[in-house]
């Protein structure tokens, strides 16, 4: 390492949340090293849609659109069911337009107002039902990256159009096949992609060019205070000392079994979120006597597990699904050939029902959980990679009546049919008494916007072949671990603060709790307390 070996502040992690940091303490006056575990950049920011949630944000402001701190508060606190703790919700609140100004006036951030992207809960005091508080990220040119942008995680799947630009961010069409083209053989991208690729173009701008292949073992204390890492590089001793501190926003512990099983309230069968979140920052955070909080909670959602599409690295490989249970034509059921909620609601929200335990038979009643849906659906909706008008994969099950379906499925048969018999009456007429299917705005959002009112959602299905694929209690990433104050310092047992030692994004408990308030609802405050955990490591006293 030589002269690098005594920085002031280390940053552990290259998501969205270790950047923001780097960025923010760098231009308080801090010499920062950005260390990541593996040998590529990003983590699950890289793959992700890179939504960022902020209430009042500087896009609004600058469009005219009204909203407040007293708003997002009211929001929160109408959602909460014990885990929000007002100093760190209010942190993220009063702190998320202030990080996305800084961001945005260094270069680091280009984002643009997500159009009519509703938050999630719009029953509740301070909702917004034509959204503005979700921003989308403006295309990026790889090329200003040089050798770097190799590096991003998961850089070989292009991306090449702007998440407002699809289905999933409320266009009705894609831009077409030539412009998508053009701009691939420009090595423009979008979605997550451009968010990791500007923050690191803005890192590497200052001089803050990230270590990779670290494996921190442990932290360093002198007395009571974090000093600095230890551990490995490419199998090599490493250390690096810090003066003012490290911030640990190493991504939550989706990835470790133990420590799902051993922290996580319910069963989780196919994470979204690449193999990268193995919980190494609550490990060294636990052993420096963090206090920990939310450690049951996490960013629920059902995904899709694409057997013919693992990651890189070989680890099975999960989407989360949002168009394919929204769509007219289709249904999930359970085990009991049942339906058992609202398909077309948010995501994070849906990871309840998975959670739902059967005393009688001492079991998850909607494990296995299945999407059910006709020809009329294959024709015109995507599934996970696969787009409409193409082949339904072969690890899609298929028959030409519903009776064989269910035999193939191995669930009863006139249990089945009378489901779907059922839903097709209540399709026909436009309403779903059973579950309020297509009565929200949010259960719109996803829906065939070519349809009207209710029918955007609900479809019958009756044309053969029909089709089933097993959905899996997924999650986008956990949200629990050390507890921090509103400086992002982490805490200890006794609620002091562990001096040089701060956090951010999905290693920590986050500032709202179990709340998905929105689209971009981690991001948002992952950014928000980088920001914040930098600008307080850097003022730390020496």
């Amino acid at each position: 390492m030589g002269a690098m070996s005594n920085v002031d502040v280390i940053v552990l992690g290259t998501g969205a949340a270790g950047m923001a940091a780097a960025l923010a303490a760098h231009e308080a006056g801090a010499k920062v090293a950005l260390v990541e575990r593996f040998d590529r950049i990003g983590g699950t920011s890289a793959i992700s849609g890179g939504v960022i949630w902020v209430a009042d944000n500087p896009r609004m402001r600058a469009a005219g659109m009204p909203d407040s701190r007293e708003e997002a508060l009211a929001y929160f606190r109408s959602l909460d069911h014990g885990d929000l703790v007002d100093e760190t919700l209010e942190a993220f609140v009063d702190k998320g337009p202030e990080a996305l100004a800084f961001l945005e006036s260094i270069d680091a951030l280009k984002v643009a107002v997500l159009p009519g992207y509703p938050d999630y809960y719009l029953d509740r005091p301070g909702a917004k039902p034509e959204g503005s508080r979700a921003l989308d990220h403006d295309l990026f040119d790889l090329p200003e990256l040089g050798d770097w942008a190799a590096k991003i995680y998961a850089i070989e799947e292009p991306k090449p159009l702007m998440l407002r630009e699809t289905p999933l961010g409320g266009a009705t069409s894609t831009p077409p096949l030539e412009v998508l083209g053009q701009r691939m053989a420009a090595r423009q991208c979008g979605f997550g992609q451009a968010m990791v690729a500007r923050l690191l173009k803005a890192c590497l701008a200052r001089g803050i060019e990230p270590i990779l292949g670290v494996e921190t073992k442990r932290l360093v204390k002198d007395g009571t205070r974090i000093t600095g890492i230890e551990g490995t590089r490419d199998g090599q001793p490493f250390a690096l000392s810090a003066a003012r501190g490290v911030i640990v926003s190493t991504g939550g512990f989706e990835w470790d079994t133990e420590l799902r099983q051993t922290f996580l309230r319910g069963p989780v069968t196919a994470p979204a979120s690449p193999p990268t979140a193995r919980g190494e920052g609550l490990g060294l955070a636990m052993a420096a006597g963090a206090k920990l909080g939310n450690m049951t909670s996490a960013w629920w959602a059902p995904t899709l597990v694409t057997p013919d599409a693992p990651w890189a690295s070989g680890e099975q490989r999960a989407q989360i699904i949002l168009i394919e249970r929204t769509v007219p034509h289709s249904i999930m059921v359970n085990r009991s050939g049942k339906r058992f909620c609202n398909e077309a609601a948010n995501y994070s929200a849906l990871g309840g029902v998975f959670h739902q335990f059967d005393p009688a038979n001492y079991d998850y009643l909607n494990l296995p959980a299945y999407l059910i849906f006709d020809a009329q659906y294959a024709e015109r909706y995507p599934l996970g990679l696969r787009m409409p008008g193409q082949l339904i994969p072969d690890w899609v099950m298929r028959a030409d009546t519903l009776e064989a379906l269910a035999g193939q499925i191995g669930i009863d048969a006139a249990a089945l049919t009378e489901t779907v018999a059922r839903f097709n009456v209540h399709a026909d007429e436009g309403h779903d008494p059973d579950f309020g299917r297509g009565t929200s705005a949010y259960d719109h959002f996803y829906g065939d916007r070519s349809r009207e009112g209710a029918a955007v959602t609900l479809g019958a299905i009756r044309e053969a072949p029909f089709y089933a694929v097993e959905i899996s209690s997924g999650l986008l990433g956990t949200n629990g671990g050390p507890r921090t104050d509103g400086s992002a310092r982490i805490l200890g047992h006794d609620g002091q603060p562990i001096p040089g030692l701060l956090g951010a994004g999905n290693a920590i408990a986050c500032p709202t709790g179990g709340v998905y308030a929105g689209a971009g609802g981690t991001l948002g405050p992952a950014i928000t307390f980088g920001y914040i955990a930098g600008r307080s490591a850097a003022a730390a006293n020496t």
